[in-house]
């Protein structure tokens, strides 16, 4: 899900962020607004390419991510570092992803959902379920940075660490907390330019860069809950839909004959400005053998239920799993 990081710390530093967490939060609340509109101007204006590391748990992976905005274009490019070799492009909603090893590149458009950024994007109203407080200053890939501390006014959420550089806003780093401040989960840069020259090339020059690979376009379709006969009903607290898509199976381009599947997946995406949640509903197959089954990785908490005896609901989100079941219990099917 993620291609990002963290590089384990001197014990100075260790020191210095657990007495931050233990200590009050103390700075004006309009001090922590200003800051979180830095976050997301420069999430959206700033140039940078640098390395991300992603942990949660026993699990480490690094990735290498650069970020262009020209214009009205926004441009983006990251590497898998570890593991299987995977390479993302994304020119504005247009997305095209390389696995060397099997020779297979997938083409999307996201328009509905928008292409997923490399850090998450800060809605203006996190502020009605969080209290964000500025609890001191800290080091991040060599560069100054200030902590803000996004702290859940209920349990429907977790708590969240968030680095911004002084200099330009940049998201640095970002930790999801658990029960007594520990790190489920963190994602940081270990080296970053920011402000890098644009290099659209970089990006557009691979796009079209396709022969000799088999490329499957995948074709969502932007929908509504309700024209899918679903509804949703007490979502938990400060939870909105941010969109519906339906996914129907790969299509390989250029193959003669070639169509959709009509099995389809709906997928729908709820924010409450900070902490994303995603609803995957297919049709249940008759001879599946799939189990009810709740799973965890890092923040990440994973829930996969049938809904009645037609459909097998997939909810997955960085979020309490309490959250994730509440979200499943609220979905509704009201159309036969």
């Amino acid at each position: 899900m993620k291609a990002l990081l963290l590089i384990l710390l001197p014990l100075t530093l260790a020191v210095t962020l657990a007495t931050a967490q233990a200590a009050p939060l103390s700075a004006a609340p309009d001090d922590a607004q200003a800051l979180l509109s830095r976050l997301q101007h420069a999430a959206r204006q700033r140039n940078y390419v640098g390395t991300m590391v992603f942990t949660a748990g026993e699990v480490v992976s690094s990735s290498r991510v650069a970020h262009f905005s020209v214009g009205s274009d926004s441009y983006e490019r990251l590497e898998a570092l570890d593991g299987q070799l995977e390479r993302i492009y994304r020119h504005n909603q247009r997305v095209h992803s390389f696995w060397p090893q099997v020779r297979v590149a997938t083409v999307e458009h996201r328009e509905t959902l928008k292409a997923h950024p490399l850090w998450p994007e800060l809605d203006p109203r996190v502020h009605e379920v969080y209290e964000a407080r500025v609890v001191g200053e800290d080091r991040i890939a060599g560069r100054r940075a200030q902590v803000l501390v996004m702290r859940p006014r209920d349990e429907w959420r977790f708590p969240q660490r968030l680095w911004s550089d002084s200099h330009t806003g940049l998201m640095l780093r970002a930790d999801v907390l658990g029960a007594q401040g520990v790190v489920l989960e963190s994602s940081a840069f270990s080296d970053v330019q920011i402000d890098a020259k644009p290099e659209r090339e970089s990006v557009l020059g691979p796009m079209k860069q396709l022969q000799g690979w088999r490329v499957v376009a995948v074709q969502p379709m932007a929908t509504q809950l309700k024209a899918e006969g679903w509804g949703v009903n007490k979502l938990p607290t400060g939870f909105r839909l941010v969109g519906v898509i339906k996914r129907p199976l790969g299509v390989e381009l250029g193959v003669e004959g070639s169509e959709a599947s009509s099995s389809q997946t709906l997928h729908a995406v709820f924010s409450d400005g900070l902490a994303r949640v995603s609803v995957f509903i297919e049709p249940r197959e008759s001879n599946s053998q799939r189990q009810p089954l709740l799973t965890q990785m890092g923040a990440t908490h994973t829930l996969m239920k049938p809904h009645s005896e037609r459909w097998w609901v997939t909810v997955m989100g960085d979020v309490p799993s309490a959250t994730l079941k509440q979200f499943h219990a609220a979905l509704e099917r009201r159309a036969p």
